[in-house]
């Protein structure tokens, strides 16, 4: 099992959503947030004074899957967030020891949002 969490531009949410849907992946919590990377710092005018904006709106997308989904989670986020300019975000894959559904009680993989596996066809 693993966290892969991404760090999106706010208006591709839609695109990695979707792509996301699309491989059977509808588990995930989104969270606005905000980031410095590799884009240039603004410098805009706000009532009269120069503001220097360093920090840019960015959505958090998180989703716990099991390892089956690792490779397919990161193409699809590839896929909804590449715009091919810089601070199109980073996606980072970490182990998780456990997950436990608090509803049923559930750990582990049957914790996890259920999939259907057979949408995992290469292209």
């Amino acid at each position: 099992m693993k966290l892969i969490t991404a760090v999106v531009r706010p208006e591709r949410v839609q695109q990695v959503k979707e792509a996301l849907f699309q491989v059977g992946i509808s588990g995930l919590t989104l969270s606005r947030v905000s980031g410095h990377g590799g884009e240039h710092v603004l410098v805009e005018q706000y009532r009269g004074t120069r503001v220097m904006v360093e920090f840019h709106d960015k959505v958090e997308f998180r989703m716990a899957v099991s390892e089956p989904f690792v490779d397919a989670a990161i193409q699809a986020i590839c896929q909804g967030a590449r715009t091919g300019e810089v601070g199109d975000g980073k996606i980072f894959v970490q182990p998780l020891e456990r997950v436990v559904r608090i509803r049923t009680g559930e750990e582990d993989n049957a914790a996890l949002t259920p999939v259907n596996e057979t949408k995992l066809t290469p292209a």
